[in-house]
């Protein structure tokens, strides 16, 4: 059976609707954040198989236990919670952000932009006090079963099994936990909060683009609905994230 003859100069994929009916850009950007989902994959799944093969490991309730202006209050996750609140609202707003460039909306964009702006902002200030606090400040631990607050003083080492010589109230203090639970912690939490810093200066970016009208001239606002996309993938990630360390 004879096959029919391909015009000469046929645009077999001009950057327009096909193969994939979304646009080169946005394919470009999917393909962006299944490689970094990759990377955070990995990180995740070696925190994983040291967290189940250590035979102890922090308590985040006791770890993440304090809350700014209450100290350890027997708040358990409650900041953390916060900071994921702020988060999750933070992507709604990206959302209706997006709703309105589909409607041509310059004035909501603007607005739920800045919004997003102000989420992003607010929880990296949330991370830096959380760093800040666990770095510098007092830290809860179990003696006997009770929750006790310890100065960076008296150990410099808030992450350790056991910390040798250590002692509180005339007793050794035992943290339950291996060295390797702050590192991970650090460096992943880290990782992604240069991702939502990332985020952040690139919703800014594209604050003041739709402020001086780029996105009028050109007709379409898919650049807020890419920047939509890497925001989304932030959230999510930090899903996982709560999950591995503050929730198991």
């Amino acid at each position: 059976m004879a096959t029919a003859a391909v015009p000469v100069g046929t645009k077999w994929w001009s950057g327009g609707k096909s193969p994939f009916n979304l646009s080169y850009g946005k394919m470009m950007m999917w393909y962006f954040l299944m490689s970094d989902a990759f990377t955070f994959g990995a990180f995740l799944i070696s925190y994983g198989t040291i967290r189940f093969s250590a035979n102890f490991w922090p308590d985040p309730n006791v770890v993440f236990n304090a809350f700014p202006g209450a100290g350890h209050a027997n708040l358990p996750l409650a900041f953390v919670s916060l900071m994921t609140f702020i988060l999750i609202i933070s992507s709604v707003t990206m959302v209706l952000a997006v709703h309105a460039g589909h409607n041509m909306d310059r004035k909501r964009v603007e607005t739920y932009m800045l919004w997003t702006i102000v989420g992003g902002l607010a929880f990296l200030g949330c991370q830096a006090w959380e760093w800040t606090h666990l770095i510098t400040g007092h830290h809860a631990v179990l003696i006997d079963g009770q929750i006790q607050e310890i100065g960076t003083t008296v150990t410099h080492n808030p992450w350790g099994a056991v910390v040798p010589g250590v002692m509180h109230n005339g007793e050794a203090v035992h943290q339950a936990g291996p060295v390797a639970f702050g590192g991970f912690f650090f460096g992943i939490t880290g990782f992604h909060g240069f991702h939502v810093f990332s985020g952040v200066v690139i919703n800014i970016i594209m604050y003041i683009k739709t402020r001086l009208g780029h996105f009028d001239q050109r007709g379409h606002y898919e650049m807020i609905e890419k920047a939509g996309l890497y925001w989304h993938f932030v959230d999510l990630v930090w899903v996982f994230v709560f999950l591995c360390f503050y929730l198991i």
